[in-house]
């Protein structure tokens, strides 16, 4: 069914007609030569220097006609330049209709335009161009939510965030500071990089596509590859091949991965997510925690220039050491229950008595992760470290040195979430097995969640795995807390909607 147009999007198919009409291709295909960027003309412009020649294009954002001249906004990638137009300088010999017919009337606000001429001080002071030529790039069919203001209130705005989030290309355009959040994922990419090229550790890329969805416990999306005839799942983690590298013998290799789990949204839960995963060879978990600090602080600085960051209410800084607090401390000290040593039946009977809810599938480690979910995790404000985790909630992780009912893993929350995850992972063939075995039994309880058996990742076991640490970490929840955004649909360009029902 065929859309129908509002008076202003039908005027501009009309000025669309028009421009061809006139010989001008209003989407041409030939390069435009592009030598300056508003940010860095601003920053270099000299008044006492030879008037510079640029060639610039973007986005018409505003114009205001007087008469024979007239000034105009014009936006790059970088930000914003105004433009000053003279019918005269723009328009050879008595042909005058370049600026009385395009410039006047068949443009519109968010036409892209080239323009061409040289950089000048207003008598107001402002830095701007003197536009000797211009061309037109990009006729744009629908207008922009250009936002007003008239007595302190704006209104036309673009603020819906159901709106923002579909149409993203129109939030970049109109909101001003949505673009330096993603400047600033960028950013956060970079420094981990940097962090753990310097130590020498390799960047690997691993399956999306895997017969066996293992390294996490969460439900995956299931696939059918017809070729093969079998099913495949979106990867949940990247861990159990990154730890089959390690076999391989690379010392440490990391992976910034997509994520998918079949799950829930919220404003910290996306169905894909991206994840950044090290396993670094003859570590623990000990050493791991001070890599992570030190990484963080750096990330920090290098995004905010601090190690400071406002979340909401808190400033919460990155700078170390961080906190170190045991699992069954934690929850002591938030419920005054101590667990040490409880069985299944124990659990539930605490979850009871601390009001959670809790489902009949639930074995000893899920019964644990709720009461620490309900009643501690979210105190947690300032980058605290939580240890060593009981052996039920771990699969993948080394017994605890001191301690066989425990592992040792550790949790790093921040602003009341889970933002890293890391083990000492374990090496041992025969124990994995026999965690994998336990899962399976959570499974056929009805745990959809449970991990699935892995035996070639035993069979790698099996040929002997160094002592190793990883960690995992949530990007998204990075780049929340490095912004100071409360919502992870704020730094995913792009996050899960629902469908639209007839462009609704």
């Amino acid at each position: 069914m065929e859309r129908e147009l509002s008076d202003q999007e039908q005027f501009r198919r009309e000025s669309l007609v028009k421009l061809r009409g006139m010989g001008i291709n209003p989407y041409p295909a030939a390069e435009y030569v592009v030598n300056a960027y508003s940010d860095e003309v601003k920053e270099n412009f000299k008044d006492d220097a030879e008037p510079r020649q640029v060639s610039m294009a973007g986005r018409l954002m505003s114009r205001r006609i007087m008469g024979k001249a007239s000034f105009a906004d014009l936006k790059d990638s970088k930000g914003r330049i105004q433009l000053y137009v003279s019918r005269d300088e723009i328009c050879p010999g008595d042909d005058k209709e370049l600026y009385n017919t395009v410039f006047k009337k068949l443009l519109d606000i968010g036409d892209f335009i080239g323009i061409k001429g040289y950089v000048f001080r207003t008598q107001m002071g402002e830095i701007s161009v003197h536009v000797s030529e211009l061309t037109v790039l990009s006729k744009s069919l629908r207008p922009l939510p250009i936002v007003k203001e008239k007595d302190g209130v704006k209104y036309d705005d673009f603020s819906d965030p159901e709106q923002r989030y579909r149409q993203r290309y129109v939030d970049l355009v109109v909101n001003e500071g949505v673009r330096d959040i993603f400047l600033k994922r960028n950013k956060v990419y970079k420094s981990m990089r940097e962090f753990f090229d310097s130590k020498g550790y390799l960047e690997v890329e691993t399956p999306i596509l895997q017969s066996i969805p293992g390294g996490a416990s969460a439900r995956p999306f299931i696939t059918h590859h017809n070729a093969l005839d079998i099913p495949l799942y979106l990867r949940i983690a990247d861990e159990l091949y990154l730890k089959r590298l390690i076999v391989g013998g690379f010392e440490g290799v990391y992976e910034f991965s997509k994520n998918f789990r079949n799950e829930g949204m919220d404003r910290t839960h996306n169905p894909e997510f991206t994840c950044m995963e090290i396993y670094i060879s003859y570590k623990d978990y000990n050493w791991m925690m001070d890599f992570t600090e030190a990484m963080l602080e750096k990330v920090c600085l290098d995004v905010n220039g601090a190690t400071e960051v406002k979340v909401g209410d808190n400033v919460i800084s990155f700078k170390r050491p961080f906190k170190r607090v045991t699992m069954t401390e934690s929850i002591k000290e938030f419920t005054g229950i101590d667990i040490t040593g409880m069985d299944e039946d124990a659990l539930r009977n605490v979850c009871k008595q601390l009001h959670i809810e809790v489902d009949e599938s639930f074995g000893k480690g899920k019964l644990i992760d709720e009461i620490f979910g309900e009643k501690c995790e979210g105190n947690y404000i300032q980058p605290t470290f939580i240890t060593d985790y009981p052996i039920e909630m771990s699969p993948l992780c080394k017994r605890h040195r001191d301690n066989p009912e425990l592992t040792e893993r550790f949790e790093l929350m921040v602003a009341g979430k889970e933002l890293c995850n890391a083990y000492s992972e374990l090496n041992d063939p025969i124990d994995q097995y026999e965690r994998f075995q336990e899962q399976l039994r959570l499974s056929q309880k009805g745990d959809d969640e449970a991990m699935f058996i892995d035996m070639d990742f035993v069979r790698a076991l099996e040929y002997g795995m160094p002592p190793t640490s990883g960690m995992g970490i949530g990007i998204d929840r990075l780049v929340m807390l490095m912004t100071g955004q409360t919502t992870i649909q704020e730094v995913l360009l792009f996050p899960q909607m629902k469908p639209e029902v007839n462009g609704k």
